[in-house]
């Protein structure tokens, strides 16, 4: 059983048999399909969250360099249609949790928990009940929930041009991209990859297992394209937070909007972990460094250093100016152009050796 897109499907008539072939023929599945994302939890709460829609782009196994076939896979992503008011149940162990789907078919589990969790991955499994019946499952799917080690810092960190090239700050370039590349052909910055290995700990001899949130204006219609490009260039596994999901008439405003969003979600996280001092990547071309202040402001104790990488040019006199305030309340700050750069600042403050 895999992680989305896993359903039972009821009795079909000869119409919906035809409807569901048509679909099928462009790689959209017509019917119930129940979504889980990476959750995470702290030693005393778990956090899971996921989606419910009738119609649903079907995953991708294949990728094609043709720009076309991109553009179509691209275009797919927002061929949703969210199932609203919909009870998704939850198990936990022996435990049972409801959820109700909002407008835009999103649900959240949140719930306290009697168990001594050790840092590691546990797997949950949901199910959306069909309406005014608890015993008819429409669809199911299983997740994992996070369970981070105890570690001297965590991190967040943006996507788009943080570690991504993406042209965020000009519409046409970034459409471009999104029509033209896949998930396995897009392009992280030189030496961003070998930074957040790093900072994460994997090739050590013995993995500190940092926890790492991709917090994102993006939406969740690009979840598994993220993952994709995540396991592709071997950056760290995490948990994603994003945008509301959008439906393809509102495709062209794609992560260029809701940027509060962003920061309760990152609130979110400092609040999951309030002992814990967090890292904090982001760049210059949107709002990230409004964001941060923001964020250190309310939450000074729990950051550490706050990184930004420049891609405009020249350097942002407004980041400079923020700079000035992250750093009068205490908290280290980076604005760099190059990978190699944040990475001997990254040694010299003791993230890494």
């Amino acid at each position: 059983m895999t992680n989305g897109a896993t359903y039972i499907p009821e009795k079909l008539s000869v119409y919906q048999k035809m409807q569901f072939k048509f679909f099928r023929f462009f790689r959209l599945h017509k019917g119930a399909t129940l979504k889980l994302y990476n959750g995470f939890a702290n030693h005393k709460s778990c956090y899971v969250y996921g989606h419910a829609l009738s119609l649903s782009p079907i995953k991708k196994k294949h990728f094609r360099t043709f720009f076309l076939y991109n553009a179509i896979a691209l275009l797919r992503l927002f061929m949703v249609r969210p199932i609203k008011n919909a009870i998704v149940i939850l198990q936990w162990g022996n435990k049972i949790y409801t959820a109700k789907t909002a407008s835009d078919g999103f649900f959240k589990f949140e719930w306290e928990h009697d168990d001594e969790l050790l840092p590691g991955q546990y797997e949950v499994e949901a199910m959306l009940i069909k309406r005014n019946s608890t015993n008819i499952v429409k669809a199911k799917t299983t997740g994992k929930i996070i369970m981070p080690s105890t570690t001297d810092f965590s991190f967040i960190s943006d996507i788009d041009d943080t570690f991504l090239i993406s042209h965020s700050s000009n519409l046409r370039k970034r459409l471009f991209v999104l029509l033209t590349e896949n998930a396995k052909s897009r392009q992280p910055f030189e030496g961003a990859v070998k930074h957040y290995r790093m900072l994460h700990g994997i090739d050590d001899s013995e993995p500190s297992n940092n926890a790492f949130f991709y917090v994102s204006s993006s939406e969740w219609n690009l979840y598994d394209y993220i993952k994709d490009f995540l396991e592709e260039n071997k950056l760290p596994d995490g948990i994603c937070l994003l945008n509301q999901i959008k439906t393809f008439s509102k495709l062209f405003a794609t992560g260029q909007n809701n940027h509060f969003g962003k920061f309760t979600r990152i609130v979110k996280i400092i609040e999951a972990y309030p002992h814990q001092k967090f890292i904090l990547l982001g760049d210059d071309s949107q709002k990230d460094i409004d964001i941060y202040k923001s964020i250190v402001e309310h939450f000074p104790q729990n950051v550490y250093c706050v990184y930004i990488r420049r891609v405009c040019t020249p350097e942002k006199s407004h980041v400079l100016l923020q700079q000035k305030s992250i750093e009068k309340k205490g908290v280290l700050f980076y604005y760099f152009a190059h990978s190699e750069e944040a990475i001997l600042h990254s040694k010299k403050i003791g993230l890494f050796k």
